[in-house]
């Protein structure tokens, strides 16, 4: 029979005796006694921020709407008495059917399927986009997230076209990305020249466009998008509200092209924020990599039920498309009215306006006084003392007029 300590000495290099061995075990948890020793004695200077990743520590937090509940307690008003119009939400809620299927829901105990098949296949039918192409999110924000963390290296760098969705550089900051930001003009139009010449000098990876644009409601020019799309860069079109613009899709052009994502999400025409639910179609070759790094259950059963249900009923979707479509309309010449204000024409179910001779801020709050919930500006300068009101119902209009007609200049 054969020793450890004999076989040990046979080999080159790994030879001790065993009082060696016991020198070396003896110096081995004498060092670790005094390590335990030391950091028992100074845990209380220890601090958890220090293990903190750095380009973390200086992360500003994402600002997000600040939530009905706490509208509610703040205004001291009932829910009910509020027309909160500050998050591009749909007023009409869900179609019924939604309601019908998460009342007779099964297996709320049985984890969610994690390619959500059902889903991506309706989708497919709907979009005219193969399954294979289709990835389906916790809202379109984590496909943004899943994206750069498939793409970027820290220090890689994406373009951002500002003022616009602020989760584009949110997101790429939290993966240690730098952001080139090339701003609109004040007509909103992005600036093609600028954004080529950016691609040539930074060899950035990718590029954020929204069409139609958040918050000013603008579409970006077809012309201008085939010449991007000419570029060797990844090009992100947020189509999160294309429903109510009158410009077409382009996630059916996805799978024959190499470098165009398009993402969309239900919570806008399908009035389904609250459960998160997003969707994008990507290159073939790209999605593989997005499906390697995406959380198994990200989508729960609930929301992807909602979703289903939603899709079920396109005529209570186009209904309610028309309607808000339509209020719009209304809602821009009413607001056009005011020598205080300067809307701009819109493409989603939103409204910008410029504020003039008084503060963005101040019009916020006199419109809160009265239970108008919307948001307002004071940067990037673009769109410095602007408002942004969402389209509501009529009776919501009505209620942002005679709050608007209401403040003293």
């Amino acid at each position: 029979m054969i020793s450890h300590v004999g076989s040990i000495r046979n080999f080159k290099g790994l030879s001790c005796s065993r009082s060696q061995h016991k020198t070396h075990t003896s110096r081995k948890n004498h060092s670790a006694s005094r390590l335990c020793s030391r950091l028992q004695s100074s845990s209380g200077d220890i601090s958890s921020s220090n293990f903190v990743r750095k380009h973390i520590l200086d992360l500003q937090p994402y600002t997000p709407i600040v939530p009905f509940e706490v509208l509610s307690e703040k205004l001291q008003r009932p829910i009910t008495e509020i027309v909160k119009l500050d998050a591009n939400e749909n007023p009409y809620g869900p179609p019924p059917d939604v309601y019908d299927a998460l009342r007779d829901i099964k297996y709320p105990h049985i984890y969610p399927d994690p390619e959500s098949r059902r889903l991506r296949a309706a989708l497919a039918a709907e979009c005219a986009v193969p399954t294979e192409n289709l990835l389906v999110g916790c809202g379109a924000d984590e496909l943004i997230d899943l994206l750069l963390r498939v793409v970027l290296e820290p220090g890689d760098k994406i373009i951002n076209t500002p003022p616009t969705f602020g989760m584009y550089s949110f997101d790429c900051n939290i993966n240690a990305g730098d952001v080139i930001d090339i701003c609109r003009g004040l007509s909103f139009k992005i600036d093609v020249e600028a954004i080529e010449a950016a691609v040539k000098t930074h060899s950035p990876k990718l590029l954020f466009l929204t069409s139609p644009n958040n918050p000013d409601g603008s579409l970006i020019e077809e012309d201008d998008l085939l010449r991007l799309l000419r570029l060797p860069i990844l090009v992100v079109l947020d189509e999160a509200y294309i429903e109510f613009a009158s410009a077409k899709s382009y996630i059916t052009q996805v799978p024959s092209r190499k470098n165009l994502i398009v993402l969309r999400t239900f919570s806008k025409r399908a009035a389904l924020a609250g459960l998160r639910v997003g969707y994008g179609a990507f290159p073939s070759d790209l999605i593989e990599y997005i499906w390697r790094v995406k959380q198994p259950y990200n989508v729960s059963a609930i929301a992807e039920t909602a979703a289903l249900a939603a899709l079920s009923n396109p005529s209570y979707l186009q209904e309610v498309r028309d309607k808000i479509v339509f209020e719009r309309a209304r809602m821009f010449g009413l607001l056009s009215e005011f020598d205080f204000l300067e809307p701009f024409t819109s493409e989603s179910n939103f409204i910008l306006c410029r504020v003039k001779r008084m503060s963005a801020e101040y019009v916020k709050a006199c419109l809160l006084e009265r239970g108008v919930v919307i948001r307002h500006y004071s940067s990037p300068k673009e769109i410095a003392d602007c408002i942004r009101i969402s389209v509501g119902r009529p009776e919501d209009t009505d209620a942002v007029v005679s709050a608007l007609a209401s403040i003293k200049l």
